[in-house]
């Protein structure tokens, strides 16, 4: 365990006793918590949780404990209607707890794993496209002619930066900014072409935040609960569970997630194909992974390596859909 590991273990130990959980139980074991925050394993008396740290960088951005307040409100909301979830717990009517300066979630352990992509069944995308389905189909509004905000990256300078700081990303941004530029834009005319419809959604419900156990599906990692667009969190959500994030896309799986989104929740919207621009929301995940890699969010050497890591896998994830944006339009204009 290294320093690092250690802080948390002294702040997570204090944090258990103010909750009344009780005292640890052998070690605090460090386990995947995703991209952008970390996790453990905690033991007591009392049971085994999972303490999620939240990222200090993302806790100090604008409006941030609004947004995960508003998460918390609609996780109660999907906790009512019984969506299979994994929420956080509450202590003393807060779900977020802050100590030493450091924010957290803790949840009850849930048994399970997580499905290699690769190896997805089409069985489980419908299931995953159904659970999408019931989340849209508790609260949907019309919202009138409502355009979403465009997506304005300058790829460009980030390029520059990339090329001053001696960037290991530098070449790659540079080499790829025609490309960057027409994926932008190809979302932005997207955005304006879809239905004014809002709803409760997860758009972060992609694979690596469904668990499953004993063939039951749990939906975890609901910090993005928010109120957003159905047919392009559909879409989007569809198309990551076909395999498109690891450029390994499957047709059958992308229908087998719409079969089940449609099974659950359907306002008659079919003009899927029209809105593959959709897919290329991808360049706003690049932009803060480009925003790691040089240093601007968040500067130790762990958070650039990341960054620059994802910023590689990210730009090839877009040029994959450009790739294969015919076969998959023709796919959705069947359905």
């Amino acid at each position: 365990m290294n320093k690092e590991q250690l802080y948390d273990r002294d702040n997570i130990s204090a944090l258990f006793r103010k909750c009344s959980l009780g005292e640890i139980c052998g070690v605090i074991e460090p386990v995947s918590g995703g991209l952008m925050h970390k996790m453990y394993k905690v033991g007591t008396g009392s049971g085994t949780y999972a303490v999620k740290c939240l990222n200090p960088e993302v806790m100090k951005r604008p409006g941030v404990l609004d947004n995960y307040a508003g998460a918390e409100e609609l996780e109660c909301i999907l906790e009512k209607e019984g969506i299979p979830i994994v929420p956080a717990l509450s202590f003393n009517g807060t779900k977020m707890l802050e100590d030493a300066g450091k924010y957290y979630y803790i949840f009850r352990w849930q048994e399970g794993n997580i499905t290699d992509p690769d190896v997805l069944s089409e069985q489980q995308c419908y299931r995953a496209g159904e659970i999408l389905g019931r989340i849209h189909g508790i609260d949907p509004r019309n919202t009138g002619a409502e355009e979403a905000g465009p997506s304005d990256i300058d790829f460009e300078t980030y390029a520059l930066e990339a090329d001053k700081k001696n960037s290991g990303i530098a070449g790659l941004i540079a080499d790829e900014l025609l490309l960057l530029k027409e994926a932008q834009d190809k979302l932005n005319n997207a955005r304006r072409r879809l239905p004014a419809v809002s709803v409760i959604d997860d758009p972060d419900m992609d694979p690596k935040n469904i668990m499953w156990h004993e063939d039951e599906a749990y939906v975890i990692d609901l910090e993005c609960l928010g109120r957003g667009n159905p047919a392009a969190s559909c879409l989007d959500l569809a198309l990551q569970w076909a395999g498109t994030v690891n450029t390994q896309y499957s047709e059958e799986k992308l229908l087998g997630f719409f079969k089940g989104y449609l099974s659950a929740y359907d306002n008659g919207f079919r003009s899927y194909d029209e809105l593959f621009g959709i897919s290329y929301t991808w360049v706003e995940w690049l932009e803060y992974n480009l925003r790691r890699a040089l240093g601007m969010e968040g500067a130790d050497e762990e958070d650039i390596r990341l960054g620059e890591e994802e910023v590689k896998n990210t730009v090839g994830r877009i040029r994959y859909l450009k790739d294969i944006e015919g076969t998959v339009c023709r796919a959705l204009a069947g359905l």
